[in-house]
């Protein structure tokens, strides 16, 4: 029955996480780069090219969900079971985020951090609100769907890193926003936007991708860091028993010798992601807490409950 809590509460949190990141991800849209006219790569950036196209007739949120949903059934078709509940979550939250925070958010908010602030602030604050909220899902199992469901069908056919053809297909989706037309709202009318400032745009959309990239990857490295303990305790065994039950961590204990008193000591070797290390002091001193430990941190920890070893394929000269 614990084991069933335990699960149904490790799925709520990791909805609960997933649904800030996703709301951290349509807000940075929404707040500062959509009401700036500003692109980017992927899904969001095709989506939000057909709203300015259409003067907003054609919601971000339409096109978003309308793209996704053909790309899920692609990826089904070819790939199969490399998609789950989560990414089909998250898809129709952000197509539903993308269409009604808009409406929600007050105008007043959006001008005084966004438009007022310019470009290039709402570059890197929304950049960086995107790419967080994309770390947070991707770190939870979720995923946004998008152009790397177009990289994952493509690499299953051709030897190129998923991470070229993402980076390829941004490209092509900025300098595409050149060949459509784009409306910007001045006062209460739509005028068309001069070619010169979709140059600028295009530029600040490379910006941009850089600016989401550097964030997600700053955000799963850090939440993906882990930590080694060494723990000695004379009630090593309540605390093993805690880490292995509670926590979920794999823990092994090595015979030791106390050097000045010469009696014989049990130590506790365990290695945890960094994000569970204040709950596993919290239990270390309520079982003991006069517990002598050392901890630091670790690089490239690998195995059941951690990374995977990925090795490059030789390729036949």
């Amino acid at each position: 029955m614990s084991t069933l809590k335990s699960n149904f509460w490790t799925y709520v949190k990791e909805y609960a996480i997933m649904i800030v990141g996703l709301l951290l991800y349509t807000g940075g849209w929404t707040v500062f780069l959509m009401p700036n006219n500003l692109i980017s790569g992927g899904v969001t950036g095709i989506s939000s090219i057909i709203q300015y196209a259409t003067g907003g007739v054609i919601k971000a949120g339409y096109s978003y969900f309308v793209i996704n949903a053909i790309l899920l059934v692609i990826g089904f078709w070819v790939i199969g079971k490399g998609f789950g509940g989560k990414t089909i979550f998250a898809v129709a939250f952000v197509s539903a985020a993308l269409v009604f925070l808009p409406e929600w958010i007050p105008y007043e908010i959006i001008d005084t951090l966004a438009i007022k602030n310019g470009k290039l602030m709402s570059v890197i604050m929304g950049g960086i609100m995107a790419g967080v909220g994309i770390g947070m899902s991707i770190s939870q199992g979720g995923s946004t769907g998008g152009t790397d469901i177009i990289a994952l069908v493509y690499t299953k056919y051709r030897n190129v890193s998923p991470g070229k053809v993402i980076l390829a297909l941004d490209v092509v989706i900025l300098l595409s926003s050149l060949l459509v037309p784009s409306y910007v709202k001045v006062g209460d009318s739509l005028e068309l936007m001069p070619f010169a400032d979709k140059i600028t745009t295009v530029v600040y959309g490379l910006i941009l991708v850089t600016v989401c990239s550097y964030a997600i990857d700053m955000y799963i490295s850090g939440s993906r860091q882990s930590v080694q303990l060494f723990i000695l305790s004379k009630k090593y065994a309540e605390i093993a028993d805690v880490i292995t039950h509670e926590l979920h961590r794999g823990v092994t204990v090595l015979d030791g010798k106390g050097w000045y008193t010469q009696h014989p000591t049990e130590v506790l070797l365990v290695v945890t992601r960094k994000s569970d290390l204040n709950l596993l002091l919290r239990y270390i001193k309520a079982i003991d807490s006069e517990a002598f430990l050392s901890v630091s941190s670790v690089n490239g920890v690998y195995g059941k409950g951690f990374d995977t070893i990925k090795l490059k394929k030789r390729t036949k000269s």
